[in-house]
């Protein structure tokens, strides 16, 4: 495919009209035979991201860690992990990428570093250090303890003890991941210097993880008692987060982290901000940064995580997705997101064949989707023994089913020794049906999940209705999320069944013809003039004239 058939319509709206295909590194493809995906493997695998037509990758960290938390522990925010190659490596897959016109997106971790940073390292060496104030120091509680009831989201209090210095010191996940203070000039001025290291080598964007967890209380209150907790589920939602998360205080924080990649907006578009915020709706659209003069001075896009939580049930996302789209603040940009590196697989959430459904929801809702990688051919967590279980929150909590390795295992590439994704034995197992699912066997299957996703990828791509048109609710009737496409003259249809039975739609959404342009099943395209009938969990989307309007 032509490099130049796949820029989006103007430079300035690459991450509105595209598609973010997030890469977890370890898990890609090993290009050296050490059982773990490098940068390399990533460049390896360039022109299948290509073909599949994706506008932008995400990769997570990659910067040099002790990997306490596989790379979200960072001790050099401008450098490259050795398990992962080098500087050289980097710019050479950014080159590789900007040439096929696909985008980069790195993730940025700034609300923590590990406790080998050098910073924390000359922080914890005296309370005189010039450096102690870059993180969260608190002497201990009256008679001894904790300075308050913090909790860690990784299990356990959220403060440590240095018994060399008598002082308690703050990390919200592990205790090898200290909180830096962002009440310090310094330490904004220098994570900012991180963020233009990354953009002059040419990155075009960055996902901000934890974003709204940068600022905490001034005075250290305690939070207050969850009163939705059922004893037995994850310790750290025992607390309301009131002031540990999501404090006014962030909004400044972001404006300035927009201020520095707008600097760097050129020929080649605007750089992007995504931010990880599990907020109620509410909170999540105050991190567009709407000002008093209509101005949207926040990250571009506040990830939408609604669909990763959702019951999977037609009524019930057709109002997550009202309203979503009615909270958006005018000219904010929509996104939304099936799957992460921290959340289970959405086939295994939801089933193989409402994966399906789910894949034709999300390539054509209104925004910029985001895919996990993997997803695309459907591939399902996968059980870690115990004794084979590398995720730290797993072992902080084990047996609650916390961890994160099912979702993060090999991709599958082939039938070949590994999958595909090494020479060697992979860091983590692949899963048991790898032989048969794999991108090597769909891509020949015209009915695989690949198939699929490429097809509506590929539809989303040339139809504006889809990937910059408006978006309308329509009523289909029970278990049938409906909704409509428009720009100018063009409008497309969109039909859900989330039944596990055949579901009929009345003629009226079909206007005088519907062209069928796209079926989560063996569907030939055609022209329906009276009835559409929707096998079970069939999602297809038509081209519609003569509409006729219904009620919403």
């Amino acid at each position: 495919m032509d490099s130049r058939q796949r820029q989006p319509s103007s430079p300035d709206s690459w991450w509105k009209n595209g598609i973010v295909y997030q890469i977890y590194p370890r898990s890609f493809q090993d290009s050296d035979g050490d059982g773990i995906g490098d940068l390399r493997g990533i460049r390896q695998r360039l022109d299948y991201l290509v073909a599949l037509g994706v506008d932008a990758v995400w990769i997570s960290p990659i910067y040099p860690s002790p990997m306490a938390d596989f790379g979200y522990d960072i001790s050099d925010y401008c450098g490259i992990d050795p398990r992962f190659g080098t500087l050289a490596d980097f710019d050479e897959l950014v080159q590789g990428a900007h040439a096929r016109g696909l985008k980069v997106i790195l993730d940025f971790v700034p609300n923590h570093t590990s406790d080998r940073h050098p910073w924390f390292i000359e922080s914890s060496s005296s309370r005189s250090d010039p450096k102690r104030d870059w993180y969260l120091w608190r002497d201990p509680a009256p008679g001894g303890g904790p300075p308050n009831n913090w909790l860690s989201n990784f299990g356990g209090p959220a403060w440590t003890l240095d018994p060399r210095t008598g002082q308690y010191y703050l990390h919200s996940f592990l205790r090898e991941q200290p909180d830096l203070n962002w009440r310090n000039p310094a330490v904004r001025a220098a994570m900012y210097e991180a963020l233009r290291f990354w953009l002059r080598r040419g990155v075009d964007g960055f996902r901000i993880d934890v974003l709204y967890h940068l600022v905490k209380d001034a005075s250290f209150r305690d939070n207050p008692a969850n009163p939705a907790f059922v004893p037995g589920g994850d310790p750290s939602h025992s607390l309301l987060p009131l002031y540990t998360a999501d404090l006014p205080e962030v909004q400044e924080i972001v404006r300035e982290m927009r201020g520095v990649v707008d600097a760097f907006s050129d020929a080649r578009g605007d750089r992007v901000l995504i931010g990880e915020l599990y907020l109620p709706l509410a909170r999540l659209m105050a991190y567009y940064g709407l000002d008093s003069e209509g101005v949207l001075q926040g990250v571009q896009l506040p990830f939408n995580f609604q669909l990763i939580g959702a019951q999977w049930q037609a009524d019930v996302i057709d109002r997550l997705v009202r309203d979503y789209e009615a909270a958006l603040p005018p000219g904010a940009a929509p996104n939304w997101v099936l799957g992460n590196h921290d959340k289970p697989r959405i086939a295994s959430r939801v089933g193989p064949e409402r994966a399906r459904l789910a894949a034709m929801l999300l390539l054509t809702l209104r925004g910029t989707p985001t895919l996990y990688y993997g997803d695309e051919i459907g591939m399902t967590d996968v059980d870690i023994p115990p004794d084979e279980v590398q995720d730290p929150f797993e072992k902080n909590e084990p047996g609650r089913g916390l961890g994160r390795d099912p979702q993060r295992t090999p991709m599958q590439w082939s039938t070949g020794p590994h999958a595909g994704f090494s020479h060697a034995s992979p860091w983590l197992r692949l899963a048991g049906d790898w032989a048969a699912l794999n991108v090597e066997r769909q891509q020949s299957d015209a009915t695989s999940m690949l198939a699929l996703y490429r097809r509506l990828i590929a539809l989303r791509r040339a139809e504006p209705a889809l990937h910059a048109g408006a978006w309308e609710p329509l009523d289909a009737g029970a278990d049938i999320l409906a909704y409509a496409r428009t720009v100018a003259q063009r409008r497309l249809v969109v039909l859900l069944n989330f039944a596990d039975a055949q579901r009929g739609i009345d003629r009226a959404l079909l206007g005088e013809r519907a062209d069928v342009l796209a079926s989560t099943h063996e569907r030939p395209e055609g022209k329906h003039a009276e009835r559409l009938v929707l096998h079970p969990l069939e999602g297809v989307a038509l081209a519609v004239h003569g509409a006729i309007s219904m009620p919403s």
